[in-house]
């Protein structure tokens, strides 16, 4: 072959070649779609954002147990109950941490099984870093641990919360048998029955199916915990000395410090409910502020129109009353009418705590029904009126507020009786197992001493 007949094969192959390549170049974006349309969605990927706004909201909720809610407490008994109380809450706590690694997250968020409770995850089985939850926005997760630790706390300080009625005469070993019944058959189901969101309408949680409003809790902690103090005063028995011994709190500036770890923490209690670090965690956010400040100035005002002078302990019980009303409200309502639930929540929970509960003789020790009970009922019927756009709230225009408004107000009966049945159960099988209360010796010495063998305080 020539050197010409060699350059002549080339330049047809060459010519050959760029036919084929403008081909190609010509079918890519067809094969690109294909591509496209063939190819599985990518999973969604934790926003780095909002999983450590959860974080951070996990750790603030945390505080308000230990600390928070131990100083607040501890600081209303008397001085020889100081350490009995703290130790209490923290015990009761760590019992409820691994309980819910347990089992506690598998019935209340494991999966679907009925309304009224969950199944699966037991041991956090098939749980791993990589596994997410949905968030209350389309496409967007956090991963599953984060959440867990997150329910974790407030399962913690709900039953943390039930001791408030009970201190000063209840034996340690029956606080520890009542939070392992009483977390088993009572909290995890509403926890469920209120906030589980299921793959068909047999498993979503009953009172989430109905459309009822909650947003941090004021169902499934604060009703909760205030029934079960209730039906616990009744059960357990007033202290030695009720309504004729003096009893008063040991040391205020305690409850102060106590108070403002609580409010602080609540930021995390209510924003974090959110799951998410976006516009509804802010509503959150002001709203915790305008209701607690509501909360604290009706409450004093309430205190002067009963004949009485405004008080330190007043207005750190106001506080957590406007807490308490605005926690299933938070990112249902706009800032006024979260100062609207704080006032009213202030005004009422002061006049039944002076008035009433005088009256009826019972001995909720620490005003956990008075406070977080009646706060509870306030604040989850009320939600229904403040999700109107008059005061700030998202209702849109096929808002119904009767219809709304019955909803929450059935969601609430149910809680009440759950609770009420449930915390009976709790209570009598922890009085069976360890007779209940302390004697009336240790009762009178202190249960720093009887129970713990220890002082919180040494002159």
């Amino acid at each position: 072959m020539t050197k010409g007949e060699i350059m002549t094969f080339a330049n047809k192959i060459a010519a050959g070649a760029g036919v084929v390549g403008l081909s190609l170049f010509a079918a890519l974006p067809a094969w690109a779609q294909e591509a496209a349309v063939a190819a599985p969605a990518a999973d969604p990927v934790p926003d780095k954002g909002d999983t450590a706004w959860m974080m951070v909201a996990t750790v603030l909720v945390m505080a308000m147990i230990v600390p928070g809610l131990a100083l607040f407490y501890g600081g209303l008994v008397r001085a020889k109950n100081m350490a009995s109380v703290l130790t209490q809450i923290l015990a009761v706590a760590a019992l409820a941490m691994i309980m819910w690694v347990m089992f506690g997250y598998g019935l209340a968020f494991g999966g679907d099984a009925n309304q009224f409770i969950s199944s699966g995850k037991y041991f956090l089985a098939g749980i791993t870093a990589d596994s997410n939850v949905a968030t209350f926005t389309d496409g967007v997760v956090i991963p599953e641990f984060v959440f867990i630790a997150f329910q974790m706390t407030f399962s913690a300080i709900t039953v943390a919360l039930v001791l408030g009625g009970l201190v000063e005469r209840m034996k340690f070993s029956a606080v520890m048998v009542f939070a392992i019944v009483w977390l088993t058959i009572v909290y995890y189901p509403i926890a469920h029955m209120v906030w589980y969101l299921g793959g068909d309408d047999a498993s979503t949680g009953l009172i989430f199916g109905w459309g009822a409003l909650d947003f941090a809790g004021g169902t499934v902690v604060h009703i909760n915990a205030g029934v079960a103090a209730l039906v616990g005063g009744f059960i357990i028995g007033k202290r030695t000395g009720y309504q004729k011994d003096i009893m008063a709190p040991h040391s205020l500036t305690m409850t102060l410090i106590g108070t403002g770890l609580l409010w602080v923490g609540w930021f995390g209690f209510n924003a974090g409910s959110a799951l998410e670090a976006n516009g509804s965690a802010g509503l959150a956010l002001i709203n915790t502020f305008t209701a607690t400040a509501a909360g604290v100035l009706f409450w004093m005002l309430t205190e002067r129109a009963l004949g009485h002078k405004g008080s330190l302990l007043g207005a750190c019980s106001g506080a957590i009353a406007g807490l308490v009303a605005v926690t299933p409200a938070a990112g249902n309502s706009g800032p006024f009418g979260a100062i609207l639930l704080g006032a009213i929540a202030g005004v009422v929970c002061c006049w039944f705590v002076m008035k009433i509960k005088p009256k009826l003789g019972f001995d909720d020790s620490l005003d956990v029904f008075g406070i977080h009970g009646i706060g509870g009922l306030i604040g989850s019927v009320l939600t229904a009126v403040t999700m109107l756009p008059a005061l700030g709230g998202p209702a849109g225009d096929d808002y119904v507020l009767g219809a709304q408004l019955g909803i929450q107000i059935k969601s609430v009966l149910v809680a009440v009786a759950w609770s009420a049945v449930g915390s009976a159960i709790a209570f009598y099988a922890a009085k069976a197992i360890t007779g209940g209360r302390v004697s009336e010796e240790v009762e009178r010495e202190g249960l720093d001493l009887g129970e713990h063998g220890e002082r919180a305080y040494n002159m």
